[in-house]
C-alpha cells in the first residue's frame, strides 16, 4: 500500500462488514447520454466498478460502468470514502443492478446496486 493510500484510509469511516453485501444509488446518472445506458439495464445485470486513483486531500471516486464499458455515473461520494482506497489496496467488489426506476424518481435514486465484497487476496 503507498503512502497516499495508507495516509488517507487512516482518516476515513469505517467499512460495513463484508459478509453481507451492501445496497446503494447511483449517483450522476443524468450526464452526457447515460440516460440510453439507464434504459438498457435489468435487475440482475453485472456492472464494474473502477476506483480513482488517490489524490491527497481529495475524496476519491468509484465509477460505475456497464459491461460493454460505458459509464453509468458513480457511487455515492460516503462509500466512495471508503471503498475506492479499499479496492486500490487490493480488495474486490462486484456490483449488480437491484432495481431500475423510471424518470418519475430523482436522478440519484433511479438505480439501485448490490456490492458484494471480498477481501484482498
Amino acid at each position: 500500500m503507498s503512502e497516499t493510500t495508507r495516509t488517507h484510509a487512516a482518516m476515513l469511516p469505517p467499512m460495513p462488514p463484508i459478509d453481507s453485501p451492501l445496497r446503494t444509488n447511483v449517483h450522476g446518472t443524468v450526464f452526457a447520454a447515460r440516460i440510453d445506458v439507464i434504459s438498457r439495464l435489468q435487475p440482475g445485470d453485472r456492472l464494474l466498478l473502477v476506483p480513482d486513483p488517490l489524490q491527497e486531500n481529495e475524496t476519491p471516486a468509484v465509477w460505475v460502468h456497464v459491461s460493454g464499458g460505458d459509464v453509468l455515473g458513480h457511487v455515492p461520494v460516503q462509500v466512495a470514502a471508503w471503498l475506492a482506497p479499499w479496492m486500490l489496496a487490493g480488495g474486490r467488489c462486484r456490483a449488480t443492478v437491484v432495481e431500475v426506476r423510471g424518470s418519475e424518481v430523482e436522478s440519484w435514486n433511479r438505480i439501485a446496486i448490490e456490492l458484494d465484497r471480498s477481501p484482498p487476496s
